[in-house]
């Protein structure tokens, strides 16, 4: 099985220099001074803006939307329109070596979709890949539950020499992404259906931890890549700092 770093630190005082450790991560893979790596972490409250959403007008009102409903705005690292992350949710980023990142993009979706879609299985959803109709952060390779509720959102940005998949899991707390979704994508001018935005607790009709999803999400990593688990090393850190 090929190798994979798995770095599970998180960073949940400071969601900036958290989006900041990825880049840096993508950054230093594309230089070929870290190999293949995946981040899986557990967010604090904020919500990630995609680059069309910094170019709309109603960008700034939608920060402050995000600030009122207690969420601090960020600017994600990969594409889409903007999505939640609070204490209920899985963040995963992995950075991908490719000299040519372009030829593989739908191959990178259709992976981290497939893996996504199967740790939600182990634990029971009825988890299936595809757009809902009025999902927020609308995308091909979205996992959702049934055919109706948006369970994880998933985005892509390549740079020269390398590629960057992350993305979110909702775990508990979709009424969180509800109250914070319908305010900022009223500032941006984006329809939606609230009632698209799920969770694998309430589709299991049970509690479900961070800690539950997580290992079962890396079970699924462990399944098809040798895991070599690490931390934040001292260049990357420094790196993420003086991006931050």
């Amino acid at each position: 099985m090929p190798p994979l770093r798995l770095i599970r630190r998180s960073f949940p005082d400071d969601p900036e220099l958290g989006t900041a450790v990825s880049r840096a991560i993508l950054t230093r893979v594309a230089a070929d001074e870290l190999p293949a790596t995946m981040r899986v972490h557990r967010p604090a409250r904020e919500v990630a803006f995609g680059r069309q959403d910094v170019a709309a007008p109603g960008y700034p009102a939608a920060r402050e939307a995000a600030r009122a409903a207690g969420f601090t705005p960020v600017e994600r690292l990969a594409g889409g329109r903007a999505a939640v992350f609070h204490e209920g949710t899985i963040a995963f980023a992995r950075a991908f070596p490719d000299p040519e990142p372009p030829k593989r993009t739908y191959e990178r979706f259709m992976e981290m979709a497939k893996l996504v879609a199967d740790a939600l299985r182990r634990m029971g959803v009825d988890a299936r890949i595809g757009e809902i109709p009025g999902e927020y952060c609308p995308g091909a390779y979205s996992v959702n539950a049934k055919g109706r509720r948006k369970l994880s959102g998933i985005g892509q940005r390549m740079i020269r020499g390398a590629a960057h998949v992350g993305g979110v899991i909702v775990v508990s707390g979709e009424d969180l992404v509800r109250d914070a979704l319908v305010p900022v994508y009223g500032a941006l001018d984006l329809e939606w259906d609230p009632e698209t935005s799920g969770s694998i607790a309430a589709e299991l009709g049970r509690d479900v931890t961070v800690d539950e999803a997580i290992e079962a999400l890396v079970a699924e990593l462990g399944a098809a890549y040798h895991l070599e688990e690490a931390d934040v090393d001292d260049e990357t850190m420094a790196l993420a700092r003086s991006q931050s």
